[in-house]
C-alpha cells in the first residue's frame, strides 16, 4: 500500500510569517498578546499559550490590557476600527496580517472611496471576512453560494467590486464571477484567493481522484481545511477529516492501494509527519 502526501500541504507563507512573528516577540521577554488565535489551529495556539502568549478576543479584553505589552494582529487581520483601538490603548501593535489579506483591505478601502459597493465571496462568520468588512467605508455584502449570487441586487446606480476570501473554493468563486458577469456586475472583479490556496486545492483534488482513501489534517474551524475536505470528499468517498492523530479511526480494506494525505495551511509539519508515519507503519 502506498501513502502519498499532496504536492502542496501544510503551512503557507502567511501562516509561517505570523507564527515566526510571535516567536520573535516571545524571545524579547515582554508580555505578548494575540488578537484572536494567531492562526486557526488549536495545537499551534496551545503551544504558544504554554510559552506565555495570551489570546484576547473583543473590545472588553482589549480594554483590560494595561498598555505595557505587545499585541500581535492575527494572520486573518482585523477591522480598521479594532486596529485603531489597539493603538489607542498604548499597546505596541505588530501587524502579522497575511500580506494577501492586507491586499484585500487596500482593494476594498479604495473601492469605498470610489463609491463602489463591495461584495465579498466568503464565509460571513470567518474572522478574515469580518476584518475585510471592517475596511469597507461603503455598502458591503457577503455571499457564499451561487444561489446568493443569483439573488444579489446592487444598490441603485452603484458599481460593484467583487473580491473573495483568500481561502474560498476557487471553482465556486469562478461560478459566482460568471453569475455576476451575466447580471452585468463586472465593474471590478478581483480574484483574491491566494496562490497557496489554489495550489493546495488543486493538488488535493488531483490526489483524491486517484486515492482509495484520503486523510485531511486541519482544524475544524479552519476555512481552508474545510474546503480541502469538501474537495476531497467530492473525489474520494473514503475521506477522513482529523485535527490530530488521536482523531484518526482508520479502517482500511485489503483492496486499498493508495492512501492520500493533505493538510490545511495552518497544520504544522510535525502533525503531518506523525500521521504519515502512523499509516505507513500500521497498515
Amino acid at each position: 500500500m502506498e501513502v502519498k502526501l499532496a504536492e502542496y500541504a501544510g503551512f503557507c507563507f502567511g501562516v509561517k510569517r505570523a507564527i515566526d512573528t510571535v516567536h520573535a516577540q516571545i524571545d524579547t521577554g515582554k508580555k505578548i498578546y494575540t488578537y484572536g488565535p494567531i492562526v486557526h489551529n488549536e495545537e499551534v495556539v496551545r503551544e504558544l499559550e504554554q510559552k506565555g502568549v495570551q489570546v484576547i478576543e473583543g473590545e472588553e479584553d482589549l480594554a483590560a490590557c494595561d498598555g505595557t505589552g505587545t499585541i500581535i494582529i492575527r494572520a486573518h487581520g482585523v477591522p480598521k476600527a479594532t486596529q485603531e483601538a489597539m493603538e489607542q490603548r498604548g499597546l505596541e501593535c505588530i501587524d502579522a496580517t497575511c500580506p494577501f489579506v492586507k491586499r484585500i483591505h487596500k482593494i476594498v478601502a479604495q473601492a469605498g472611496e470610489d463609491g463602489m459597493e463591495v461584495v465579498i465571496a466568503g464565509n460571513a462568520g470567518h474572522p478574515e471576512v469580518e476584518g475585510i468588512k471592517g475596511w469597507c467605508s461603503g455598502p458591503v455584502t457577503v455571499i457564499e453560494t451561487e444561489e446568493e449570487a443569483q439573488n444579489f441586487i446592487a444598490r441603485d446606480g452603484q458599481k460593484v467590486c467583487l473580491v473573495s476570501q483568500t481561502t474560498f473554493n476557487y471553482n465556486k468563486f469562478q461560478s459566482i464571477v460568471e453569475i455576476f458577469q451575466k447580471k452585468g456586475y463586472n465593474d471590478n472583479v478581483v480574484n483574491t484567493i491566494c496562490n497557496a490556496t489554489e495550489e493546495r486545492q488543486h493538488s488535493a483534488r488531483v490526489l483524491a481522484a486517484e486515492a482509495d482513501v484520503m486523510i485531511v489534517i486541519g482544524s475544524k474551524n479552519s476555512s481552508n481545511s474545510r474546503k480541502l475536505y469538501e474537495i476531497c470528499s467530492a473525489e474520494c468517498a473514503r475521506t477522513y477529516f482529523i485535527q490530530t492523530l488521536d482523531d484518526l479511526r482508520l479502517e482500511l480494506p485489503k483492496a486499498v492501494r493508495l492512501v492520500g494525505i493533505t493538510a490545511g495551511a495552518s497544520t504544522p509539519n510535525n502533525l503531518i509527519e506523525e500521521v504519515q508515519n502512523y499509516v505507513r507503519i500500521n497498515f
